[in-house]
């Protein structure tokens, strides 16, 4: 049974695709026979019977998007709006269409592994915490470079950030009033300039960010895997 509550998903596909090296943003590229995008809009749209998804585009793709609709599930459910300048003003002008207390999730339009576990899980947690922040252990070693040198850090202590980061609604769009700044990289940095503390949620290492054309050799072999 859905939670009562407001539930909204901003998803942002503003990316040009220049690090894809393709003709256009990566978010449409063909993913065994479908465009990036619609696995992680079909994901949400799964998730949650009530939940609205607001689609971020960049200007010139919106009837792109538009034209992808028709093969979604419930695609009424899903607005579309054109993005802004950078991550904050599109995310920005994504939460200008909220107008309800409720949760929303900010998620990465090229993050099309996503779990409906994951989502779910950020959706608890931010109902109880305010926040949820997905994020993985670092399996690498770290270091950290101070100009011409660099120095070892506890890889332990580290932890590498992914989305959909979760917010109680009431706390997320107070802070994106203020202007943005280049500090801000994502929406847990300026929920914290704001004077909140975030909490993290376990992700998922299959939840990866589609950026390189190695990305969706990959991104392939997983769905395979789970039909």
């Amino acid at each position: 049974m859905n939670n009562p509550i407001p539930k909204y998903a901003v998803i942002v596909a503003g990316g040009n695709g220049v690090r894809m090296g393709a003709e256009k943003p990566k978010q449409f590229l063909n993913l065994k026979g479908k465009p990036i995008l619609w696995y992680t809009l079909q994901q949400f749209l799964e998730s949650y019977d009530d939940l609205q998804i607001i689609l971020v585009l960049p200007e010139n793709f919106i009837e792109e998007g538009m034209a992808m609709l028709p093969d979604l599930k419930d695609r009424e459910r899903v607005q579309l709006i054109a993005g802004g300048l950078n991550r904050f003003d599109s995310v920005k002008k994504g939460l200008s269409l909220i107008h309800k207390e409720g949760i929303v999730f900010v998620h990465d339009g090229v993050r099309c592994l996503v779990s409906i576990d994951l989502i779910h899980r950020c959706f608890e947690q931010a109902l109880l915490k305010g926040s949820a922040i997905p994020a993985v252990a670092a399996t690498d070693s770290i270091r950290i470079v101070d100009g011409p040198y660099n120095t070892v850090a506890d890889r332990n202590q580290v932890r590498i950030i992914q989305t959909p980061q979760t917010f109680q609604t009431g706390l997320l769009l107070p802070a994106f009033e203020k202007g943005y700044e280049p500090a801000f990289t994502d929406e847990a940095t300026v929920l914290e300039a704001a004077g909140t503390k975030v909490f993290l949620i376990d992700g998922e290492h299959q939840n990866i960010k589609i950026t390189r054309p190695i990305d969706l050799l990959i991104a392939e072999k997983i769905l395979e895997e789970r039909l």
